[in-house]
């Protein structure tokens, strides 16, 4: 049986994180910075609030007799309990020995075009590991997203107001980094498993040392050029974040009332309609609140049973990120104009250069993954480099095509004399052979 490794990852960094956070407000009701103080306890305790609500929720405890169970989630200790859950499980394991298992059946990955389906026998303490792993896995992506994003973003905009940092906001802005790379890492595995579900999936080592570099570079440029601009245009900076984040929180909405599906009822038995109207609502407040940081790996369908496009769209993620790096350059240049003197012994465009190679940086190394370590590139109907090349080949042919007309126009508008002074000459004879060779070309 699998280690439960990953439980215990994401309750250090709650615990952490929360812990740090907290010492941090009182260091700020100490100095007399009571707006600090505030915002940072609603960034750390209303994750906090949405952690327990995710277990309670995936565990299904509201609709049993748990009363312990919620008193705990209740005084914020419920990630706590369900670690020493699992592993008083995962310890028994190996020694209880169960009359009842089931039987699963998966695919491998395809070896020389064929893929052999496998059985394996899941036993009651397995299957409750895996439901332990789950919430955990959802869990972490919601303090990420939804609390540790907003804490480094706005840790990092106090120390450069007062151009000053201490080891207590330090430490708590590396949890906070370390929560949201960590996040990301999860809603990608996450993604891998939702959409090859019936495939038995190893992630190797590698893949998760390229997932946490592409991670790390992305968020933490994103979050920097953020800081920024807020520093220089405080009242812009509202306008951007609502732009970014009712974008991607009506986008899923939009595709979903296009399409004319009914109204999903199939999410959780227990929910009525306005329960399940408020999940999907969070669900896409997620969703949103992942895409204003970093790719989010999934396209979110409301029409879909599993509420997950299962499709490998390379043309929404090239387009995703080419518009995120246009942003951040626009934000960059804004802020150069406008810079205060906070900013005058920093040589600005070395930090810009710095920024833009950062992010360019984790697009290498997402395509490095997606390339190379992805665990089902097999599976894609398209490579990385493939789909990279039908680009440039779309791009280039209608130029090709443009300059073989003028060529061809120019040609035409030689007058005869002319032609007839040089009948022989190879420079007239070569071109119509380059036009043909680029009309083949752009044919294929």
């Amino acid at each position: 049986m699998k280690f439960p490794g990953s439980v215990l990852a994401s309750v250090f960094l709650f615990v952490a994180e929360t812990t740090a956070a907290l010492y941090l407000s009182s260091t700020y009701r100490s100095g007399g910075d009571g707006m600090w103080q505030a915002l940072t306890l609603l960034f750390s305790l209303l994750p906090c609030t949405l952690v327990q609500l995710t277990l309670l929720f995936v565990h299904r405890d509201f609709s049993r007799d748990r009363p312990l169970v919620l008193l705990l989630h209740l005084l914020q200790l419920g990630p706590l309990f369900r670690c020493f859950e699992v592993f008083c499980i995962y310890c028994q394991s190996s020694h209880i020995e169960e009359p009842y298992v089931s039987i699963t059946k998966k695919r491998q990955m395809p070896k020389n075009g064929l893929s052999e389906e496998i059985e394996k026998e899941v036993g009651q303490a397995e299957g409750k590991l895996f439901t332990h792993r789950s919430a955990f896995s959802r869990a972490s992506v919601i303090q990420a997203f939804l609390g540790s994003a907003p804490q480094l973003t706005l840790q990092l905009y106090i120390t450069a107001l007062q151009q000053d940092i201490n080891a207590g906001r330090s430490l708590c802005m590396f949890l906070s980094l370390l929560s949201i790379v960590y996040g990301a890492l999860r809603c990608n595995i996450l993604a891998i498993k939702i959409k090859y579900d019936e495939y038995d999936i190893k992630v190797k080592p590698l893949a998760y040392v390229c997932i946490f570099l592409w991670r790390s570079f992305e968020i933490a440029t994103r979050v920097i050029v953020l800081v920024l601009f807020t520093s220089v245009l405080k009242a812009w900076v509202v306008l951007v974040v609502l732009i970014n984040f009712f974008s991607f929180f009506l986008y899923p909405w939009i595709l979903f009332w296009c399409s004319g599906s009914p109204f999903p009822e199939n999410i959780e038995k227990a929910l009525s309609r306005v329960g399940t109207t408020i999940v999907l609502c969070f669900l896409t407040l997620l969703y949103a609140g992942i895409n204003m940081f970093c790719w989010s790996a999934v396209q979110l369908k409301i029409n879909n049973p599993d509420l997950i496009s299962k499709s490998q769209n390379w043309y929404r993620l090239l387009v995703y990120y080419m518009l995120r790096f246009i942003e951040n350059a626009l934000l960059l240049l804004m802020w150069y104009l406008y810079k205060t003197d906070i900013y005058m012994y920093v040589c600005a465009p070395l930090l810009i250069l710095k920024l833009l190679i950062g992010y360019c940086t984790a697009i290498l190394f997402m395509l490095v993954f997606y390339q190379f370590f992805h665990p089902c590139k097999k599976l894609f109907s398209s490579s990385v480099s493939e789909s990279f090349q039908r680009w440039l080949k779309c791009i280039c042919c209608p130029c090709r095509r443009h300059k073989s007309s003028e060529s061809v126009g120019k040609a035409d508008l030689r007058s005869p004399g002319d032609r007839d002074e040089t009948p022989s000459s190879s420079k007239f004879v070569s071109a119509p052979s380059h036009i043909l060779s680029a009309d083949e070309f752009c044919s294929a």
